[in-house]
């Protein structure tokens, strides 16, 4: 057959281009929507609950510390099991039910066991969830459109992240934080209508680990090849100190903002997750064009220098309608790097087929700095005060920028392998 006679679809299939039907890029669209309802109806008022359950600062960090090593030791493993694995729609139905039975030990436990066995529950989801989705991704709409694909993605979640916040923190001021938890449940039924909405036949497992574009089949090549990366080791030790220096910002502010005042404890944290959401969903979308177009790496600096300025800031003022407005910098910095990260990490593993256990790696770090910075927020705050403990982030967050301007040039590659859709013609 002539190549001027085939069908979009021939020509796609041909050259190993993938087209994603309208139907299943709505359900992956509705998939990150479902999913952060029911992750943001448990996780970010966990802090909140324990203050005002009477638990101190420091006993607080050391819990969240605790429940972020699990998930450190985690997601190594679950990266190489995303990439090994054609079941990865089921990864994401185990992960969202481990969500749902924390939900509701939170709401009916009494005691230390239940809400430890909930902080478990919700770290061996967490490392699963997020590369299990990301993989389908990468495998429905291929390398050349992720960046722009992710972007859709991450204004999805944080869409899904600001409806729940605002639903939980109505619930939790009017009813009581318990109650919060028992939505959980009713909202996980849209995430697994979403996630059953993709056929798993329609997800090319090559692509979805970061193989070749060009051959089906391709074999991962050889795990020491990432780790001889000097871009990917100097991105992982900026990535490290970033969340060390951010993880802690938002607890601290929680912590703060309910000290004293336990009833207005989720209309507080519901405005902050709100407007930190909110601008990711209005952003992130235009971020995945940009990091498409310029490469992630000035986007990476501009998100990685607001840190220090919303460290500062949230150390300089009582206010808390100026502290839930500083939450505008961490919606910026997180929907950049949320998009950004992948793009970078996905351009440096291309063909090894070792994406999804990069991003593992990756995530591994992430949650070391997230772990060790709730621990030493809490110990710097018990022994000199919020202020203190924020100017503490605040100078870690520029020694972020500075390992990320010194040691990630940029190396993205504008050009993509293979024609896109719209060089064959679709319109």
């Amino acid at each position: 057959m002539p190549f001027g006679t085939e069908t979009i679809m021939q020509q796609a299939q041909r050259l190993r281009v993938p087209v994603t039907s309208g139907k299943h890029q709505r359900a992956l669209d509705w998939l990150n929507f479902s999913v952060a309802d029911v992750q943001t109806g448990v996780g970010p008022f966990l802090a909140a609950v324990l203050t005002a359950k009477g638990w101190n600062p420091a006993q607080i960090g050391t819990f969240l510390t605790c429940g972020g090593l699990l998930g450190v030791v985690l997601q190594g493993p679950a990266g190489a099991l995303v990439d090994a694995t054609r079941h990865k729609r089921g990864l994401i139905a185990a992960g969202i039910s481990c969500v749902v039975a924390a939900s509701l030990l939170l709401a009916f436990g009494r005691g230390f066991l239940s809400v430890a066995t909930a902080q478990l529950l919700l770290s061996s989801a967490g490392p699963f969830i997020a590369p299990a989705i990301t993989a389908i991704t990468l495998g429905l709409v291929g390398r050349s459109a992720f960046g722009k694909r992710l972007g859709r993605n991450h204004g999805f979640d944080s869409a899904g992240n600001f409806c729940a916040a605002a639903l939980m923190g109505l619930i939790g001021w009017r009813f009581g934080l318990s109650i919060i938890f028992l939505v959980v449940p009713l909202l996980s039924v849209p995430a697994f209508l979403a996630l059953n909405a993709i056929p798993a036949r329609e997800i090319d497992h090559s692509r979805a680990r970061g193989g070749s574009e060009q051959q089906a089949d391709s074999a991962p090549s050889k795990l020491k090849i990432l780790l001889r990366d000097r871009v990917l080791v100097g991105f992982a030790a900026a990535v490290f100190l970033f969340h060390f220096a951010n993880a802690a910002m938002l607890p601290q502010l929680g912590e703060m903002l309910a000290r004293g005042r336990p009833r207005s404890a989720a209309p507080f944290m519901s405005a902050t997750v709100f407007v930190t959401q909110l601008v990711i969903a209005l952003t992130a979308s235009a971020f995945g064009n940009l990091s498409a177009k310029w490469g992630p790496r000035p986007l990476l600096l501009f998100g990685f220098g607001v840190l220090p300025v919303r460290g500062v800031l949230y150390g300089l003022t009582n206010s808390v309608s100026l502290l839930i407005a500083i939450q505008v910098l961490d919606g910026v910095a997180n929907s950049i790097f949320g998009v950004a990260s992948a793009v970078l990490v996905a351009d440096r593993v291309r063909g090894s087929g070792h994406f999804n256990l990069a991003m593992g790696g990756l995530a591994t770090v992430v949650g070391i700095g997230a772990a060790l910075s709730n621990g030493l927020a809490g110990l710097v705050t018990q022994a000199a005060g919020f202020r203190a403990s924020f100017f503490a982030l605040a100078s870690i967050a520029v020694l972020a920028f500075l390992c990320l301007l010194l040691f990630v040039p940029d190396s993205h590659k504008l050009q993509a392998r293979l024609p896109t859709r719209a060089a064959l013609g679709e319109v």
